[in-house]
């Protein structure tokens, strides 16, 4: 097992930077310095409605605490200040205050030259042409200097920051329409197998429908990446071969479904030996324990042969390909998380082989402990039904050396967790 993640993980590689629009960006790793221009913001503005005020006017309204919005102790003075007019958010026309004067301001108004605070509605009478002032405060309060944020020459967003929600809203707010992104890895999704026809016909006698390259290309996008799920390939040499290096021309990543086993896989391996090297092997794990892969191409694209069995090939991908996708989207912990759990009912296991069990992860309300029951034991007990991985949210991990692990032993779990 660890030998053939070090040997996929080596192979992992990010495409070529590509400009978007911050738009597009999330989830993305960002792949420049972002320096600002222009500080953030771009001009003393208001952070509440209120009044704007010279602090040195409105002292002695009321003793200022340690805090600056506490009552104090001691005699309270009478205040009232003539208001000069409405500030809004947006104006454009810059405005002065005058000596024991006031101005009505909105939240993200500029402030008026000489005011350095702005004055709370609630600390006021609320009046429109004279405001009584209820409570002191002190200089700078309430007020979002220019490049409280951001100055001119800070980085917004650094180089390999994976772009969220909060960098979306920084890039745009210091003026930046597109930015130079890792994009996400292309995987192309393709099935083989003269028995495997399309959903949208109907199978005939000894004909299933092609469920591999749905459901991989579902779990591709899951991970991350941009997927083009090709379908069914012919097996026939040259229409294989044309349409593998097709997909190697324009993948990051190449995923065979049904490429390991019987007639089909042998018609695969010598088209793709004569592309590059891709080695068949058996893998100490289960299920999906003979796989395939390699890396093909003058790029050495990584290529994948997965088992025909739906639960074997999603489970491969699972552990094979989809840590490539997160690795390859620079994201730092590209393994699914695990947590510790306590087994409900007794698993069965391969000795030699690391299992990957499916099961239903649930938490014990009063203790918080993880629970987990399994939904599938060792290989030939029900391991190919689609419909019990549908039913799993988690995987359990049965170390390699263990043929069975009794209720109430703690293992491993890997969490699925859904999008959304």
């Amino acid at each position: 097992m660890e030998e053939q993640q070090a040997r996929v993980a080596a192979a992992a590689v990010a495409p070529r930077p590509v400009r978007v629009a911050i738009a597009e960006a999330q989830g993305l790793m960002c792949a420049e310095e972002v320096v600002t221009e222009r500080p953030l913001p771009g001009f003393d503005q208001a952070a509440i409605d209120g009044y704007a005020v010279r602090s040195v006017d409105v002292l002695g309204a009321e003793p200022i605490g340690d805090a600056g919005d506490e009552r104090g102790s001691g005699s309270v003075q009478e205040i009232s200040l003539p208001v000069m007019g409405v500030i809004e958010a947006g104006a454009r026309t810059p405005s002065r205050l005058q000596p024991r004067q006031a101005a009505r301001v909105q939240t993200g108004a500029p402030m008026p030259t000489l005011a350095d605070a702005v004055l709370p509605l609630r600390w006021t009478d609320g009046g429109d042409s004279r405001v009584r002032v209820l409570r002191s405060v002190r200089s700078g309060a309430y007020v979002r200097r220019t490049g409280d944020d951001v100055q001119p020459g800070d980085v917004a967003v650094r180089s390999g920051t994976i772009i969220g929600a909060a960098q979306v809203g920084l890039l745009a707010a210091v003026g930046r329409e597109r930015v130079l992104v890792h994009p996400r890895p292309r995987l192309s999704v393709m099935c083989v197998g003269g028995e495997l026809v399309d959903i949208s016909r109907t199978p005939g006698n000894g004909q299933v429908y092609d469920v591999n390259s749905y459901a991989l290309a579902a779990a591709g996008r899951d991970a991350g990446a941009e997927v083009n799920r090709v379908g069914i390939v012919d097996t026939e040499s040259k229409t294989l071969r044309d349409v593998v290096e097709g997909q190697i021309n324009r993948a990051e990543v190449v995923v065979i479904a049904g490429g390991v086993g019987g007639v089909a896989a042998e018609s695969v391996r010598a088209v793709l030996a004569d592309m590059g090297d891709v080695e068949v092997a058996r893998i100490a794990m289960h299920p999906g324990s003979v796989q395939g892969f390699g890396q093909l191409g003058r790029d050495g694209v990584p290529v994948f042969l997965l088992p025909a069995n739906p639960v074997s090939a999603l489970v491969v991908f699972e552990v094979m390909v989809r840590p490539l996708i997160r690795m390859s989207l620079g994201k730092r912990q590209p393994l699914r998380r695990v947590v510790q759990a306590r087994t409900l009912s007794p698993i069965t296991s391969v000795a030699g082989r690391k299992g990957y069990l499916r099961g239903q992860l649930m938490r014990d309300n009063d203790t918080g402990e993880y629970l987990v029951q399994a939904l599938g034991g060792a290989p030939g007990s029900s391991s190919h039904l689609l419909a019990t991985l549908a039913e799993a949210n988690c995987l359990v991990i049965i170390p390699s050396e263990a043929e069975e692990v009794r209720t109430g032993e703690v293992v491993e779990v890997a969490f699925l967790a859904q999008r959304g």
